[in-house]
């Protein structure tokens, strides 16, 4: 998900004529490469640990203690600030106004927090208002990338619009410190009299920790600060083995949420859009209304051409995701589990920005897609539909993960055994992937593809996160941190724990020695070349099966005409190293 660099070496290696490259002994900073894993240094020197926000690397030791429950995760902090205030929070009268904080819930349609927070509102006879702070030092410290920070502003512009019709103001102010948001927060509630602010929950762990702060400082304030549950549709905590743990494989925790959700099926009732304000809150809080969305911050914005290519390709708002889900429901998805790999079908939902952005709930996906099937059982029927719902859980698994094992929001790997594999810190092999000049057609393709709309097809997301980690080595902390800078879609919990799985070193991996043949990947999931022909336009006069390897197949006149490179790397080269080098790494003491 992040920034690319220049390089001007041009050399290239790797047909069946030309040897391949060996593992780069360089890293960026011009030292050898580490004998023995990272460390803190090959953190702040190779590019994929921002220091300016985080502190030191967390040891493994620490990492081994969230594992075995010997310490404090960010979740239970935040539920033992809302228990130790409890009877506080529950004496706080309701005042001038309530506000509902929008963070990544930008939709008026079944949303919990905002629908507690109107139903708090209306009850007391008090205005709603609503709320969202730009802060760019979040938007820094989490790789926000300039597309999906430009997405987002265009959503609150809709939003904004769609709240006004029901005289609710919507107030969007920058604040510059990060550290500065709870203050502020606390601050905008004394001057709109409000003594109650609800949002809903974010599960990364700096989310987690200001939540908790929040909670105690409003308590403090006399105001209740109330944040729920409503990302997942089954709340992280909910699942556990019949040994009492937290699953790490997909397929159990799946059957366990499918279960759960057939005994608690209010789970995905859908919630109640906000009532309208009475007239007179447009005189009593003018100002909000007469205020404006501001630009994105210096760091995050677009330029003229770009506004331009990611608002044709991604229009914003909920209407449009509602649409869209629409659209997926009645034309799509019968035939989905047959078609979801191949990139050039266009078979997908493209919801995934809606989700990252909270534009749609996947709450309200799953339950049209069941009310679309001919049971309601969610695992039966159609099974197009059914492998739909699939899909949308892995969203649920990889944020219930992420709660559990906090420490892989701290660039460690989820196993800690993954920790001492000798990473390549190649900057100009890393140029050549960033840049789609790897060789490989289909993977080349999908980085074209990423660098012009901010999205990449699943399929093509594991190809070419193998590709990095295995092929080349390259830590893939740098290809995690690459794709939230460029994705509209960026979601931390699913982007890391899609890099996980395709560099064997996260929850529920592929097992090391798996290890992608890109050829092959392309040959099966892009047969005719399509998607190739469609990102890769110089290679676009390949006819047949030459398509997938130009430089093998003779086609490599046309492809030395249009400057298209030489495979970098051999396939069995590339895979022997991994695998000689996950064996060694594996083999090291991990504490």
């Amino acid at each position: 998900m992040p920034p690319s660099r220049t390089s001007n070496r041009k050399r290239q290696a790797g047909s069946k004529s030309a040897s391949p490259e060996p593992p780069s002994k360089r890293r960026a900073n011009g030292n050898s490469s580490p004998k023995k894993g990272s460390t803190q240094d090959d953190d702040d020197n190779n590019g994929y640990v921002l220091r300016e926000f985080y502190p030191p690397e967390m040891s493994n030791k620490r990492c081994l203690e969230y594992a075995h429950d010997e310490i404090t995760r960010p979740i239970e902090e935040l539920q033992t600030a809302i228990e130790e205030t409890a009877e506080a929070r529950k004496n706080i009268k309701v005042k001038n106004s309530v506000v509902h904080w929008f963070k990544r819930d930008l939709r008026t349609q079944d949303n919990k927090s905002l629908a507690l927070a109107s139903e708090k509102a209306k009850d007391a006879g008090v205005p709603l208002i609503a709320l969202f702070i730009v802060s760019p030092q979040d938007y820094q410290a989490h790789l926000t990338s300039s597309p999906r920070v430009d997405f987002e502003l265009r959503t609150l512009q809709i939003l904004k619009k769609d709240l006004a019709q029901l005289d609710i103001p919507l107030y969007v102010e920058t604040v510059e410190k990060r550290k500065k948001v709870p203050s502020r927060v606390v601050e905008l509630c004394n001057e709109w009299g409000a003594s109650h602010v609800f949002c809903n929950i974010e599960y990364e762990v700096d989310e987690l920790r200001r939540e908790a702060k929040l909670t105690r400082l409003c308590a403090e304030k006399g105001i209740e600060f109330s944040a729920v549950h409503d990302t997942c549709v089954v709340p992280p905590g909910e699942l556990a083995s019949q040994q009492g743990k937290q699953y790490a494989v997909y397929s159990p925790w799946f059957r366990a949420w499918i279960a759960h959700l057939h005994s608690n099926p209010d789970l995905l009732e859908k919630y109640d859009s906000p009532g309208k304000n009475s007239k007179d809150s447009r005189e009593k809080f003018k100002n909000l209304f007469d205020s404006s969305i501001p630009d994105a911050p210096a760091n995050k914005m677009l330029n003229d051409e770009e506004k331009k290519r990611f608002h044709s390709l991604w229009p914003a708002g909920e209407h449009e995701a509602h649409d869209r889900l629409d659209k997926f429901l009645n034309q799509k998805i019968g035939h989905y589990t047959e078609t979801r790999n191949y990139p050039a079908a266009n078979s997908t939902a493209l919801l995934s920005v809606h989700f990252s952005s909270g534009t749609l709930s996947a709450r309200t996906a799953v339950r049209q897609a069941r009310d679309a099937n001919t049971t309601k059982k969610l695992d039966g029927g159609n099974s197009g539909i059914t492998g739909w719902i699939s899909e949308v859980a892995w969203r649920d698994f990889y944020k219930h993960v992420l709660v559990h094992w906090p420490y892989i929001c701290m660039n460690k790997p989820f196993k800690p055994e993954y920790a001492n594999i000798e990473w390549s810190y190649s900057e100009d092999n890393f140029q050549k992937w960033c840049q789609g000049q790897t060789g490989y057609p289909i993977v080349d393709a999908a980085m074209h593809q990423l660098n012009h709309m901010g999205y990449m097809h699943n399929r093509c997301r594991m190809i070419v996160a193998s590709f990095l980690s295995k092929h080349l080595l390259i830590d893939w902390r740098k290809g995690e941190r690459y794709f939230m800078e460029h994705l509209i879609d960026g979601d931390f919990a699913s982007n890391n724990g899609g890099w996980g799985f395709s560099s064997s070193t996260g929850v529920d991996p592929q097992p090391y020695f798996r290890i992608f043949n890109p050829l092959m990947q392309s040959e099966r999931f892009d047969p005719e070349g399509e998607y190739i022909r469609k990102w890769l336009p110089e290679l676009k006069d390949v006819e047949g099966k030459a398509i997938h390897a130009p430089y093998e197949r003779g086609a490599e006149k046309i492809a030395a005409k249009n400057n298209y490179p030489k495979p970098m790397i051999e396939h069995k080269f590339g895979r022997d190293r991994a695998l000689s080098k996950y064996k060694e790494g594996l083999g090291r003491d991990t504490a």
